[in-house]
């Protein structure tokens, strides 16, 4: 394979030749920079190439492998994270003019874990307004590299498009009600949100703090076990960072999913679900059974009150976020974040303490719901690939808008870690995706599914015409 087709690999086969020795980052970054610069102008995914700081990592690298110091599965790989992850003397904006000239003097924890992992950082990722759903108007939207006219995600947009179309081996993105999951699932890529506080948000731009999960966006599950191993862990700089040690996900890979209990709530999957996604949902299902799982019929708890609560949460702490500059700046702002933080700071602590209530006995039904399997598979979201004109008309029906959220946002309210794999595509040729639900802390056993799906399967190898 000639350096010109080599952007579709997998993280993890890149890693072995650069190892090997087969493989030198600095010809692999420098056609990744030609790559990125040859797209960028249609796709538009990236906020800020940073060509200058890859190039000196990319040298870096090849000489530390070169002697024989390999620091791991990332070790000279060229990677991306989105534009809410602090990179020192780099500009960080979050989607938001108003921190246009920002630069950070400290690095994020999970920018400086892939610096000592030997990463190559390609540069910064474009996303939507503080990262809630709707691209500032004076910014472009990342474009489907699949189809122009069909949506790209939110928030982790330019994540989803650059990972798909061979623009980084990797990615970073954030969830806060489904924005690891939604341009995973629109782009054709695999999303793992881990569970809360597993990845630190040191360093990372807020939208709602108890609701923000930071996970790699990949192009198998493989690739998502090699990145979470490097920004996973503790944190002196987060005190909500997760305190259990880091297993070495690449090595649990292979284990069989023989045995493992998956449930599946066959009404939530299909009540007001278009029939593409149950029967991409039905499909994996199968794939699954066959491989030796024990496929368990359940009802999940209703997350309807924890759907219909989502949203005044995420208000009021996107308030809280945002105190420094809001409503001093608000003119800045455009009308989604600006009506989000409006609605949040109009909530009283008796409205509050209401959402609360709720949010808890959800997470204590969903704790007791995993007592009797060990994952559930629910789709990615309610209809297969929609356009960008549907999506743009989502919030003036508060149905449709529950609908987008009632697969993603109750596993944020809960902290769950989930797994978003491409299972199909639609007859216009979008990809369509489903999910893994897991308890917490077996991010393990998520990617140990996935992998065995993207075994048995070859889906996530399609690439978009690019």
């Amino acid at each position: 394979m000639s350096l010109k087709d080599i952007h579709y690999l997998d993280l993890v086969e890149v890693a072995r030749r650069i190892r090997a020795g087969a493989l030198s980052p600095v010809a692999l970054t420098q056609a990744m920079l030609e790559r990125i610069e040859k797209t960028q102008g249609t796709l538009k995914s990236y906020a800020t190439v940073t060509a200058d700081l890859a190039m000196q990592q990319a040298r870096q690298a090849e000489a530390e492998i070169g002697r024989g110091a390999w620091r791991g599965p990332l070790h000279g790989v060229p990677i991306a994270v989105k534009d809410l992850c602090y990179t020192k003397g780099i500009p960080t904006a979050a989607g938001m003019p108003i921190h246009a000239s920002f630069r950070p003097d400290h690095d994020a924890t999970v920018v400086q874990r892939f610096a000592d992992a030997g990463a190559v950082l390609l540069g910064k990722l474009q996303l939507t307004e503080g990262a809630f759903a709707d691209h500032h108007p004076s910014i472009a939207p990342p474009v489907n590299p699949w189809h122009q006219d069909h949506w790209s995600g939110a928030s982790s947009s330019g994540s989803g498009v650059a990972t798909a179309a061979g623009l980084c081996f990797a990615s970073l993105g954030s969830d806060t009600g489904g924005s690891i999951r939604f341009p995973s699932a629109a782009n054709g890529v695999t999303g793992l949100k881990p569970t809360w506080g597993r990845v630190s948000r040191y360093g990372v731009f807020a939208l709602a703090e108890s609701l923000d999960h930071i996970g790699p966006m990949t192009r198998s599950a493989a690739d998502a076990a090699a990145v979470l191993g490097v920004i996973a862990g503790a944190d002196a700089n987060d005190p909500t960072a997760r305190q259990e040690p880091v297993p070495n996900y690449l090595a649990g890979l292979e284990r069989p999913i023989r045995g493992v209990r998956i449930g599946v709530d066959r009404s939530l999957n299909t009540t007001g679900v278009d029939k593409t996604m149950i029967g991409v949902v039905d499909d994996a299902l199968a794939v699954l059974s066959g491989l030796g799982a024990e496929i368990r019929d359940v009802t999940f708890p209703s997350p309807d009150e924890a759907v219909k609560v989502w949203l005044p949460l995420c208000a009021v702490e996107t308030a809280v976020a945002h105190e420094a500059t809001f409503p001093k700046q608000a003119d800045q702002y455009g009308p989604g974040v600006r009506g989000l933080i409006e609605l949040g700071r109009g909530l009283s602590g008796f409205d509050l303490t209401k959402i609360q209530l709720v949010r808890e006995a959800f997470r204590g039904r969903v704790a007791a719901f995993f007592q009797d399997v060990d994952l559930l598979l629910i789709p990615a979201q309610y209809t297969a690939s929609p356009t960008t004109a549907t999506m743009a008309t989502l919030g003036q029906d508060e149905n449709a808008l529950s609908m987008l959220l009632r697969f993603t946002a109750p596993f944020d309210m809960t902290g769950s870690p989930t797994i978003t794999l491409p299972g199909g595509f639609t007859d216009k040729g979008l990809p369509v995706a489903f999910q893994l639900v897991s308890r917490h802390m077996e991010e393990d056993l998520l990617l140990r599914a996935g992998h065995a799906f993207q075994l048995a399967t070859d889906w996530h190898k399609r690439r978009p015409p690019v």
